[in-house]
């Protein structure tokens, strides 16, 4: 399973937030609009939010920070921190971006999880109090073809008021 090589890395939880007509709304005050078709909610997951593709081999997830070291680290190195279990690491993309207003850290990393190629998309954003982290994993030929549901999730986070 895909998902379980995320957590490997990054080392629907109902217990954190709520879906009501296709948005997660999370206790850690934000919220995301989940992609309208082809992915499924995990539940007991260890995220805020994790999908799993129900078409081919990917998973995706959403989880907040709010509390220990986490949230004062530079972003950098938080999103290094998401793609520590790969092997054979290849830096396809780096850099900054902006989401909800917000500089977050952006990386692709393609290489090995358990003997199978992975390419994994990483962003991390500071929301006082919290870091909020977005991961894609999915076998590397499987990986185009899910990125567009990940930048829409992405892409739709906003904070709620607590």
């Amino acid at each position: 399973m895909v998902l379980g090589a995320v957590f490997l890395l990054s080392g629907c939880a109902v217990a954190t937030g709520r879906i009501e007509n296709g948005v997660f709304y999370s206790t850690k005050g934000y919220r995301v609009t989940l992609p309208p078709t082809g992915w499924k909610v995990e539940q007991k997951q260890p995220a805020d939010l994790t999908l799993q593709s129900e078409a081919r081999p990917g998973g995706m997830l959403v989880d907040a920070t709010c509390r220990g070291r986490e949230p004062s680290r530079p972003l950098d190195v938080l999103a290094r921190h998401l793609t520590f279990g790969l092997t054979k690491r290849d830096v396809v993309e780096t850099g900054t971006t902006t989401v909800a207003g917000r500089e977050a850290a952006h990386s692709v990393v393609r290489g090995l999880a358990d003997g199978r190629e992975l390419t994994v998309e990483a962003l991390v954003l500071r929301a006082e109090p919290c870091v909020h982290d977005f991961l894609y994993v999915a076998p590397t030929p499987a990986f185009e073809a899910g990125r567009p549901a990940f930048r829409a999730l992405v892409e739709s986070f906003a904070l709620e008021r607590r």
